[in-house]
C-alpha cells in the first residue's frame, strides 16, 4: 500500500524553489516558483506560483486542474475569445487540447494536478 504524502501549510505558503521564466513568455518577467508535491506515471501536482507576465498556449497536451491560492491573472479562451478573470479561490479546468492564453497581472500562486 503506498505510503501517505503530508506537505506542511508552511512549505504550501512559503518560498518556493526557483524554476526559471516561464517557457514561451512574450510579456513581462514571469518567474516561476514550484514545490511539487507528487509525480508518477498518471501525473503530477504541486504548488506553482508566477511572477506578472504573459505566454501563449496551444493545443495543450494534458489536462490541469487548479485551485488559485492568490494572485490574479486573466486566461483568454481561443476558441470562444472569453477572457476569464482568475483571483483567490477560483478552480480553473484547462482541457487537453486548449489553446489560449495566460496573462499574470499579480503574482499568482495555486496547487495543480496534471494528467
Amino acid at each position: 500500500m503506498p505510503a501517505l504524502t503530508l506537505t506542511p501549510s508552511a512549505d504550501v505558503t512559503g518560498v518556493l524553489a526557483a524554476a526559471g521564466v516561464r517557457a514561451g513568455a512574450d510579456r513581462g518577467n514571469p518567474q516561476l516558483g514550484l514545490l511539487p508535491v507528487a509525480s508518477g506515471a498518471a501525473g503530477n501536482a504541486g504548488v506553482w506560483e508566477c511572477r506578472p507576465g504573459g505566454w501563449p498556449v496551444v493545443d495543450r497536451p494534458d489536462t490541469e486542474v487548479c485551485y488559485v491560492l492568490s494572485g490574479t491573472a486573466a486566461i483568454t479562451d481561443d476558441a470562444t475569445g472569453t477572457v476569464h478573470q482568475l483571483t483567490a479561490g477560483d478552480l480553473l479546468v484547462l482541457p487537453v487540447g486548449w489553446s489560449g492564453r495566460w496573462d499574470v497581472t499579480e503574482t499568482l500562486r495555486k496547487v495543480y494536478v496534471i494528467f
